[in-house]
């Protein structure tokens, strides 16, 4: 079975079942359908062949899951494109990928007048949210979305030879410095962990998903063929705005959804969390960043629903962990089961994972050793695109290294402790930038937090907090050293604290680590 084949057997079985809601549009499962159809013999009349590469520069809107299933039929790979990277950045994934056709909201239109000149393989730019009288000028084909789609014919796309081991997605690492990295995915790792993810959250048609985090990233994207597998409905909003996000959970009546943890920080200090109705939701997940258990209890107080927390990487599907209970683990007293809730997680169910030293060995199961994450299974990448000697370097003997510190316990249930890259050694001695952020992220005065490392000519690091503190708090630098003290050894306290205005953060929403560094 092909990704294809998914939206054929919803449109069959669900056809008359909401598919999608985008803002004022509402679309059944057979109008959905319909619409890729046309879509896909659009792009057939263009030339569109099989192995061709597709790039897609937008917001969450229906548009962009058209375009996933669209690729699908045709076995076209699709290049998802972070809307936040400069011109310069994204023609050097167009021009690495060999995309010949860009799929572009028009509200992005600067930033592609000032790509296409940079990428000559480029010859076709479809806009959406554009009539045929709103296209900017450029030197190659110059479409509408919706002018292209009315012109195509409502009928299933030809049986193409898709097989399993065919690249499906492209997905490019963030390219701030030197080259980026684009990482395969094929039809069967996306299938598989669509399939995964079904099992693992019991998925069913009376789910409606929430598409908040961006499609670009794989945060969200996987939802897009999992939730249509299952016949369920898809809601999407253009971009994050916790009040809007909030009112939408309500209004949809949302049953799931995966946010980044900034994202649900924001949202449990909205000042209009009272005013909504959650009483839909069943779970939430978080994804894309560690997070304090003292936000997860928050979560949960606020919205009165699951808990799980995620870990994956672009390379993996993306999961690889869930933090959902084991039947037992059930039993245990409410603060122990928070405990686990906030770790990163028990092997995902498509995945092998160990913890293992440098040696290779796995380390004991005592939630104190510390290893790296090494993974394999049916949803890790076959390796990045034309970079045979990085895809080499991240294997060992079938074993996708993930460069992810964690500790795991006797249940098997890991827990990340930081990117390798990132630990902090000071005088000496290793400080987890995570363990840091979950203690002062039970500061009553800190709405974000970020730990770095720092150089330091007497201990060669110094620990340093950057703090977004709540609107109106108060708090000196001393403060909060000496809160982080009541909990840690001295040396893993911040010697230095920051105050920030706002924290930056990648496209997806994650905060901005090795940005705060260059910035010091």
């Amino acid at each position: 079975m092909s990704l294809s084949e998914l939206l054929t057997k919803a449109v069959e079985l669900y056809g008359e079942n909401e598919a999608v809601v985008c803002g004022d549009d509402r679309f059944t499962y057979k109008a959905f359908g319909e619409r890729i159809w046309r879509l896909c013999d659009s792009l057939l009349a263009l030339g569109v062949r099989k192995g061709d590469r597709a790039a897609i520069l937008h917001q969450n809107t229906h548009e962009y899951l058209e375009t996933y299933f669209a690729a699908a039929y045709l076995g076209v790979v699709l290049v998802s494109l972070n809307y936040r990277l400069s011109p310069k950045e994204l023609a050097m994934i167009l021009d690495d990928c060999g995309a010949r056709i860009l799929i572009s909201q028009s509200i992005f239109k600067q930033t592609v007048e000032k790509t296409i000149p940079l990428v000559p393989g480029i010859d076709t730019v479809i806009w959406t949210r554009s009539s045929d009288n709103e296209l900017p000028s450029l030197r190659l084909k110059n479409l509408s979305y919706e002018t292209l789609i009315s012109s195509g014919k409502v009928i299933p796309p030809p049986d193409l030879d898709i097989r399993d081991e065919d690249v499906a997605h492209l997905y490019y690492t963030s390219g701030t410095t030197g080259r980026p990295k684009g990482v395969m995915l094929t039809q069967k790792n996306v299938k598989v962990h669509a399939l995964g993810t079904i099992a693992e959250l019991q998925l069913t048609d009376s789910d409606h998903w929430f598409h908040v985090a961006p499609l670009f990233h794989l945060a969200d994207a996987w939802a897009t063929f999992a939730i249509t597998w299952v016949g369920g409905k898809h809601v999407l909003i253009p971009h994050f705005e916790p009040t809007k996000v909030l009112s939408v959970i309500d209004k949809e009546r949302i049953t799931l959804s995966n946010l980044i943890p900034t994202m649900l920080n924001m949202m449990i200090n909205s000042p209009d969390l009272e005013r909504f109705d959650y009483s839909s939701l069943r779970v939430i997940l978080s994804g894309g960043a560690p997070i304090a258990s003292e936000t997860v209890r928050r979560i949960i107080d606020a919205f009165k629903c699951d808990y799980i927390q995620t870990y994956g990487m672009t390379e993996t599907s993306p999961y690889l962990t869930m933090s959902i209970l084991k039947k037992h683990l059930k039993t245990l007293p409410w603060a122990e089961q928070l405990r686990f809730k906030a770790k990163t997680g028990r092997e995902f169910i498509s995945i092998q994972l160990k913890v293992v030293d440098d040696k290779g060995e796995e380390v004991a199961k005592d939630d104190k050793q510390v290893g790296e994450i090494i993974v394999k299974g049916d949803t890790v990448t076959p390796g990045y695109w034309n970079l045979p000697e990085e895809t080499k370097k991240a294997f060992r003997d079938g074993w996708l290294y993930t460069g992810d510190l964690a500790v795991i316990d006797k249940e098997g249930y890991v827990n990340i402790l930081d990117r390798k890259k990132d630990m902090i050694i000071t005088g000496g001695e290793n400080v987890f930038s995570t363990e840091v952020e979950n203690v002062l992220y039970k500061h009553p005065d800190i709405l974000e937090v970020a730990v770095i490392g720092v150089p330091d000519e007497h201990w060669g690091e110094a620990v340093k907090a950057c703090v977004v503190l709540k609107e109106g708090s108060k708090v000196s630098e001393q403060n909060i050293i000496d809160f982080c003290k009541e909990d840690l050894a001295g040396y893993k306290a911040p010697k230095i604290v920051e105050f920030l205005a706002d924290l930056p953060k990648t496209g997806s929403g994650k905060i901005f680590k090795k940005g705060l560094k260059e910035g010091h």
